[in-house]
């Protein structure tokens, strides 16, 4: 079984902004959102701890690691997209814009790709080819990736085979079993 969870919150999320690679940290808001997430993990069988590189779900790992007793192992198959050109730009911009390329983002489309960045295909390949390598090793599971929205949606509309399944909407610091 593997547990995907969503970082805490950043400054970028709490205003509608693009983080792609960027490395912004979790705010107050998401530091006591990682602590309840931890709580929540601290509650289901885990044995191995996997996280995105990227600072903000580093940070929650880590968050999560000191509950748990569980020291986090990056991989950096479940980074969020990198979103080009839209990085650190706001929803509100690029959704007045550009309101199609919008939307195809919103819905996780998978022919999407930001300008300048990746696109949801190759991102769903590497995420794929992660929870893949983590299957395939019986001594890691039960697992948590600490990961980022994108990573989330795209595993889920890969498990139901459903790409409007990536539209679905992820909050900070949940955890999705998938």
């Amino acid at each position: 079984m593997i547990h995907l969870a969503r970082h805490g919150q950043t400054a970028y999320n709490a205003e509608g902004r693009f983080q792609g690679h960027l490395p912004v940290p979790l705010d107050d808001t998401g530091r006591a959102q990682a602590r309840r997430l931890a709580e929540v993990v601290a509650g289901v069988d885990v044995t191995t701890l996997v996280c995105s590189p990227l600072v903000r779900a580093r940070e929650t790992a880590d968050i999560v690691a000191e509950r748990i007793g569980i020291a986090p192992v990056e991989d950096a198959r479940f980074v969020e997209t990198d979103t080009g050109d839209w990085t650190g730009r706001s929803f509100a911009e690029i959704r007045a814009e550009d309101p199609d390329s919008f939307r195809r983002f919103e819905i996780s489309d998978p022919a999407f790709r930001y300008p300048g960045g990746e696109s949801f295909a190759e991102q769903s390949d590497r995420v794929q080819a992660g929870l893949r390598d983590l299957r395939a090793r019986a001594d890691a599971l039960p697992a948590v990736v600490v990961c980022h929205r994108g990573v989330i949606r795209l595993a889920l509309a890969a498990a139901t085979g459903d790409h409007t399944a990536g539209g679905r909407e992820i909050s900070n610091a949940s955890l999705v079993t998938l």
